[in-house]
């Protein structure tokens, strides 16, 4: 039975959570209707992203499970539905820390399934800042789809992504903030992602400008062969749809020709010569 997801591709207000989240609620109502029952929002969709300094974003940020959870998961159970969006973590304060994450959250009608927290931090934005994720990678049911979560730069590496087909994911989501001179990760890597894993890949970007940065939107719906199935513009507000059947990403026997041409890039694989990949720095 195909699961319809969405993808809303949006501009967002920098330190303004409470406009930031009604707009979500307001998407999400939307994309429910429309029979999604799974919509991601982009990377730090409630706080923003172009933070200077930790003291200037550190207001911005919430615990996980928090207030924002909280209304998510009320519209989750009313809709019936589930929804991916990033935020600012704060996390408890141990031993004097003071640790904000660049974080997603999985919320369904049951309440927060799961948070991520970014492994991988680029010097942009309150990436500059924040700490780096320190939980592995992991997968979740949502409704009978497994789901991967990893955010933005992390989906320029493809250890994650492999890292979780293998956990048995079925769909990987990316909230992402690609700025400029991020236009082939947007217009290949997620395809590639989604071919190599032979799963369905969903990056979902946002638009708009912040403190310089006009970012390119072009978020996008992959399935298992890495052919896309929805693409948005890159300087407008819009939402993605697309069908996808977990049983076709599970089937990672590919046969092109009976006896002649298969493939499975699951089984094919000689981690025995992959050692340099974990090595330290």
């Amino acid at each position: 039975m195909p699961t319809k997801i969405a993808a809303a591709q949006i501009d967002i207000t920098l330190a303004d959570r409470e406009r930031n989240l009604a707009r979500m609620l307001d998407v999400l109502t939307e994309t429910a209707k429309n029979g999604a029952k799974l919509t991601v929002f982009p990377e730090a969709a409630l706080p923003g992203y172009c933070f200077e300094n930790l003291d200037e974003a550190r207001p911005h940020a919430e615990p996980i499970p928090g207030p924002s959870t909280e209304r998510f998961t009320r519209a989750c159970r009313e809709l019936n539905v589930f929804a991916i969006y990033g935020l600012l973590e704060a996390a408890p304060v141990e031993a004097g820390s003071d640790r904000l994450f660049n974080a997603c959250v999985l919320v369904g009608p049951s309440g927060l399934i799961a948070s991520y927290r970014k492994v991988h931090l680029p010097f942009l934005g309150m990436d500059r800042f924040t700490t780096p994720g320190d939980r592995p990678f992991a997968v979740y049911d949502a409704g009978g789809v497994n789901i991967g979560m990893h955010i933005c730069y992390d989906g320029g590496f493809p250890e994650p992504a492999r890292v979780m087909t293998l956990l048995g994911a079925d769909l990987l989501v990316l909230p992402t903030n690609w700025p400029p001179g991020s236009e082939c990760m947007a217009g290949s890597a997620v395809n590639t992602r989604a071919m190599e894993n032979n799963v369905y890949y969903l990056a979902c970007n946002r638009v708009g400008v912040e403190r310089g940065f006009r970012f390119i939107g072009q978020s996008k719906i992959c399935d298992p062969r890495g052919r896309v199935l929805a693409e948005a513009a890159h300087d407008r507000e819009e939402i993605l749809y697309a069908n996808i059947d977990v049983a076709f990403a599970r089937q990672k026997h590919i046969i092109r020709v009976p006896k002649l041409h298969e493939i499975d890039r699951l089984r094919d694989r000689r981690p025995e010569f992959y050692g340099p990949i974990v090595e330290p720095r």
